[in-house]
């Protein structure tokens, strides 16, 4: 009896040990809660479309960081603590206010629709992958959060007595407006949002999300809102409801307007819980119902959330880490969680999504993805699809191909079919090409290079890039082409050219890989030697005078960069970086240099454009060590286990992405050449488990073998041969099964 009674304890104690170990339990989600980091702790599944979010951002309760105080674009601060509701489509990590509307709210009492009067302070907060928890001081009522690909799922647990479940539709994230609301019985609501105008540009492309709440308990009684516009004049005299809230009880019928919304009262004889589950589509009310029946149907809320966890540990396992310290792992697994959000699901479970721009109703086989951030995206989190999820990110690329043929273009910055048109460059070709030359080769090549071509020649109406004649008869933009980013816009289409030409190689295409090379070096006629930068030129081809290269700092406007100045910019040209160096004199001047970015402070890990700064020393023999050092530092200051964890805007990812691959020890430096700079790795030990469908081995495992505190890199060996190299090609590593870092 005591052999098996050890044995059982044995087998008891090993699986609680596994299950403690789980990537989700390292997953932190108020990371980047603060400091702007835009992202928020609210349940959401593997790039799901809905996200259930508490809402604390509204109300004087919560000055200064409330937002129609300022410009805020997230709809969850971990500072504030007023609370008025829980929004059910939501953005994560970016600049811009969007979404974050169908806001629910659990009340006691009697229905009070003004969230400035019935918002709670909340206490007993819980985030963890797929699971939110608080409670609501002002009722006692205990929330709790999950979420399906479709559908968000809440679990409201009251005391006895009067309780209302209020949805309001006239509150959200920006001052968009329109709803349409209907009950359809005691047990479900549908309705219509009006959202769209992303950082508030192109308010005439603002387009529906549909929706349908259930409740697992039916209302004892029900009704409607609706605030209208206080008038003036004489004929407001006649109307004693003039901007009075209207209460229609047991009103069944639609009501549309701006400040409406919908009840569910009940009178609870003992303490009872309510489950209610909203769908969402972007299509219709119908497609929003079935998402919600085939995503939850007979589950449930407990069911769900493990569910959800299930598949959040599958993908976040796909790298295991060994060694490092607690807050370390938190920190990766924190940040690879991040970059599974966005691009997120646009399509129906029935396959169904809105076209760009009109809207029609068209259907994919696949997943049809939607947030292309690739202002941002383009330089790391593609690469880290491509490397760990070939899959997803061979459906990213389907989907930006959809994208051309619905509306002839290739997207630059996409959000649920509409073109915001956010930032500068033509980024999404060079994903296309790193993706395809990395090996996934499963799509349309052909009409992949068509579109970059197209985008890249076409001189009249060419929406994605602006002042292309200039670009093409001068080689670059100058202070007449554009009134801001004429430096740094010259130097994105730069990248997108030696894109184009990378593939233009791959496919055979010699006269055109020579144009686009010769294309891509252009920049080079904007270096001035007098400050060993890159320099705005006026029309006439003569320096903007007078010049600081300090402008543009902290999102100063200037003549020559988009939020940046000379400093951030210069050496963003990595395709090039033996060519900058000879401008600036050799390797030495060109370390020096990039020294000073960091010495002057005038590195912004805030924002993208020098984000591959620190890696640029490998480029340099003798100055390698310097990588090593720069990242662990970079790392340490902006990077904790804190809801301050991220240095700003995680950009759908961008900023976690940076952090995930410089603790792996390896980093894409040059979008569409796939090749990684090579670092220290955080950890002893990473596994990075590889798809079969793309790559020939199961894994290749990262190891590191340092003394305590010491930065730097000794030797490199892959499969137990010496590496002479601090790059190493994506081909390399993935056909390796060990690099090792000594």
């Amino acid at each position: 009896m005591k052999k098996n009674f050890l044995g059982y304890f044995l087998i008891f104690f090993s699986c609680a040990i596994t299950a403690q170990n789980q990537a989700i339990d390292y997953v932190n989600p108020f990371i980047g809660t603060s400091n702007f980091g835009t992202t928020n702790p609210g349940p959401i599944a593997v790039r799901g479309m809905a996200n259930v979010s508490p809402f604390n951002v509204a109300g004087l309760q919560n000055l200064p960081l409330e937002k129609d105080s300022r410009w805020f674009s997230t709809p969850y601060v971990h500072e504030n603590k007023f609370l008025t509701g829980f929004s059910h489509v939501n953005l994560s990590g970016v600049g811009c206010p969007e979404l974050g509307v169908i806001l629910a709210m659990p009340t006691t009492g009697a229905v009070e629709t003004d969230h400035e009067k019935y918002g709670s302070t909340y206490s007993n907060e819980i985030a963890k992958v797929g699971y939110y928890a608080s409670q609501l001081d002002k009722y006692n009522i205990k929330v709790e959060a999950t979420a399906t690909t479709r559908t968000g799922v809440s679990k409201y647990s009251f005391p006895a007595g009067k309780a209302n479940i209020l949805l309001n539709l006239g509150l959200g994230l920006t001052n968009e407006q329109g709803a349409q609301v209907k009950i359809v019985s005691p047990t479900e609501i549908e309705g219509i949002r009006s959202v769209g105008s992303f950082c508030y540009y192109k308010p005439e492309e603002a387009y529906p999300v549909y929706f349908v709440a259930k409740f697992s308990e039916p209302a004892s009684s029900f009704g409607t809102w609706k605030k209208p516009t206080t008038y003036k004049g004489v004929e407001a005299q006649w109307m004693g409801y003039n901007g009075k809230t209207r209460l229609m009880e047991g009103f069944t019928k639609a009501v549309v307007g701006d400040s409406i919304g919908a009840y569910m009262k009940y009178d609870f004889k003992i303490p009872t819980q309510v489950e209610m589950k909203i769908g969402v589509s972007y299509v219709s009310i119908e497609n929003a119902r079935e998402n919600l029946e085939k995503e939850t149907a007979d589950k449930s809320f407990d069911d769900i959330k493990t569910a959800t966890q299930q598949e959040w540990n599958q993908y976040l396992s796909r790298i295991e880490v060994e060694g490092g310290s607690q807050d370390d792992k938190t920190i990766f697994y924190t940040g690879l969680y991040h970059t599974l959000i966005h691009p997120s699901t646009l399509n129906d479970f029935n396959g169904e999504y809105p076209k760009m721009r009109t809207r029609e109703t068209l259907k994919t086989d696949g997943t049809r993805y939607t947030v292309f951030s690739f202002w941002d995206t383009y330089r790391n989190l593609h690469q880290l699809m491509s490397l760990v999820y070939p899959k997803q990110q061979s459906n990213m690329v389907k989907s930006i191909l959809q994208i051309y043929d619905e509306s002839g273009w290739l997207p630059k910055w996409e959000l649920n079919a509409t073109e915001t048109t956010t930032m500068v460059g033509d980024p999404a070709g060079i994903v296309l090409a790193d993706t395809y030359l990395k090996g996934i080769q499963d799509f349309d090549v052909e009409k992949a290079y068509e579109a970059m071509v197209k985008s890249a020649d076409q001189l009249e109406n060419n929406p994605l890039r602006p002042g292309i004649k200039d670009y093409i008869e001068k080689g670059y933009l100058t202070t007449k082409t554009t009134n801001s980013g004429s430096v740094s816009t010259t130097q994105e289409y730069n990248i997108s050219d030696f894109a184009i030409a990378q593939l233009a190689k791959a496919l055979g295409k010699k006269e055109d890989y020579k144009r686009f090379s010769k294309r891509s070096l252009s920049y080079r006629k904007l270096f001035d030697n007098e400050f060993n930068l890159l320099r705005p030129k006026t029309d006439d081809g003569s320096w903007l005078t007078p010049y600081n290269p300090e402008t543009g700092a902290n999102f100063v406007k200037n003549l020559g960069f988009i939020e940046g100045n000379a400093w951030q910019y210069t050496f963003m040209v990595s395709h090039d970086a033996k060519g900058l160096m000879k401008l600036m004199g050799g390797g030495k001047a060109y370390s020096r240099q990039l020294q000073n970015v960091f010495d002057k402070n005038q590195f912004d890990m805030a924002n993208e454009p020098d984000i591959a700064y620190p890696y640029l020393f490998n480029y340099v023999k003798g100055e390698e060590w310097r990588t090593p050092q720069t990242v662990s530092d970079l790392l340490q200051k902006y990077f904790r286990n804190s809801s301050d964890g991220l240095p700003g805007n995680d950009d759908t990812g961008t900023m976690s992405a940076w952090a995930v691959f410089s603790m792996m020890g390896i980093y894409p430096v040059n979008p569409a050449q796939p090749i990684y700079a090579l670092t220290q790795p955080k950890f002893d030990k990473i596994t990075v488990h590889l798809d079969a469908e793309y790559y020939p081995n199961q894994k290749v495992v990262i190891s590191a073998k340092s003394k305590d505190g010491q930065k730097g890199i000794g030797s490199i060996y892959i499969d137990g041969k010496k590496h002479n190299s601090y790059f190493l090609s994506h081909q390399k590593l993935t056909n390796s099964k060990t690099v090792e870092f000594r």
